[in-house]
């Protein structure tokens, strides 16, 4: 069992995401969250894991220099991949607009990155989800961005929310990676750790 492993850990959740936050306490383990600012700049040469196990890295980084025996860092980066390129967190009201009608219809991936991060180790692994939206309307489009103000979620939109709903057609693996962790993995990185 997890929490019987990690009595004696102190684990760090980096993330301000309420979604991933609930999703770590799911698994029965104590925590504690500490975010650092971070620049979420990559090269352009990057695709689609690439991208997030560089910022997952990058994130977890910025605790290395601190870590105490005991600690184990948890850092995470999401986007959504669509025709060869990544939608990340919306801006405005207008760019998520944007980016919900060009997912409108079609199938994306969203990947999700975890590093793991302790005094003497690291651990980065990802999770790839394909999911389906039907056409949506300009309508249901502008309800939801007004109404769930979807500014802090790759690719404009939470799958838990309204639009996952009535949009989401198909789903192909992790439900809880498109929340924004993939816990199952989570879960077994961690007894290995």
């Amino acid at each position: 069992m997890l929490s019987k492993k990690l009595k004696n850990k102190n684990i760090i959740l980096a993330s301000g995401s309420p979604r991933r936050q609930e999703l770590l306490k799911e698994l029965d383990i104590n925590f504690i969250i500490k975010v650092k600012e971070i620049n979420e700049v990559y090269n352009s040469s990057l695709k689609e894991e690439q991208i997030t196990n560089f910022l997952a890295l990058e994130k977890a980084k910025l605790f290395k220099t601190n870590l105490k025996e005991n600690d184990i860092v948890i850092t995470s980066d999401t986007i959504v991949w669509l025709e060869n390129s990544a939608l990340e967190k919306p801006k405005n009201k207008v760019e998520a607009i944007k980016m919900l009608s060009k997912l409108s219809g079609k199938t994306h991936k969203v990947i999700t990155s975890v590093c793991l991060l302790s005094k003497d180790k690291e651990k980065i692994f990802f999770d790839t989800t394909k999911v389906t939206f039907k056409n949506l309307s300009n309508e249901e489009i502008e309800y939801y961005v007004k109404k769930y103000k979807p500014f802090d979620k790759a690719g404009a939109y939470g799958v838990q929310e309204w639009i996952g709903y009535i949009g989401v057609t198909k789903l192909e693996g992790s439900y809880f990676n498109v929340m924004g962790l993939p816990v199952h993995k989570v879960y077994e990185e961690l007894l290995n750790f």
